[in-house]
């Protein structure tokens, strides 16, 4: 994607999004990016395991964007000392004269640590390992997940964060998620903005548990899938 189809804008928490011209669609909610990422995916997904008395969490991420999950990950696993392995799925990276604009860093007050780790998973290199501190690995994969292979019994998290499926249908579709499913651990999780009923279905039919859980603001639900 060439840096002209990304843009950058303040959503009504005051935190940023991106729009990308592409696919005429916002990276997150326009009512609150923080708000949305915070609310799906760290309190229903990481959090939810974190509970469990789980320190050691393997997570996939589809769609890493403007790494706004990532970063959130990241602070919570040195908030509560948690062993990370990160990945992450994406086909249109950003520009780093974009990913420079993003106010996340200074919305969250860090510490220049936090503030460094945040650009390092901008720049470092696509398909490797790397290691962002002691307690959190991380890989960018530069690809479609539909071709990416995945272990099974790899993940304990998911976070589905792909674009609607008005904009990417075939992200949303159950062939892609018997994979997804299948490298989910026993006990794994998948949480996502998104509740289209087909899409509900298709989990069901995989063997997830469904937990339908309030939404964000003005969306008045989200879905945490189970794994048996």
């Amino acid at each position: 994607m060439r840096p002209l189809d990304q843009s950058i804008h303040a959503s009504k928490d005051g935190s940023h999004t991106a729009y990308s011209a592409k696919y005429n669609a916002h990276y997150h909610s326009i009512y609150g990016a923080l708000e949305e990422s915070i609310h799906v995916f760290i309190s229903a997904g990481l959090f939810y395991l974190q509970r469990k008395e789980r320190r050691t969490i393997s997570i996939l991420e589809m769609g890493f964007g403007t790494g706004l999950n990532a970063l959130l990950t990241l602070i919570e696993a040195k908030r509560f000392n948690l062993n990370i392995a990160y990945q992450t799925v994406e086909t249109d990276p950003f520009d780093k004269a974009l990913v420079d604009k993003l106010n996340y860093t200074e919305i969250l007050n860090l510490q220049p640590e936090l503030v460094n780790q945040f650009h390092q998973m901008h720049a470092c290199s696509w398909n490797e390992d790397h290691k962002l501190n002691d307690r959190f690995a991380f890989k960018k994969h530069l690809a479609d997940i539909r071709e990416l292979a995945l272990q099974e019994y790899t993940y304990d998290l998911v976070y589905f964060d792909a674009f609607a499926p008005s904009c990417q249908s075939y992200l949303w579709e159950e062939e892609l998620h018997e994979k997804i499913y299948k490298s989910l651990n026993k006990g794994g999780v998948l949480v996502t903005y998104c509740t289209q009923g087909a899409f509900k279905r298709h989990l069901k039919n995989l063997g997830y548990k469904l937990d339908i859980l309030n939404g964000p603001a003005k969306k008045r639900e989200m879905v945490r899938a189970v794994k048996a």
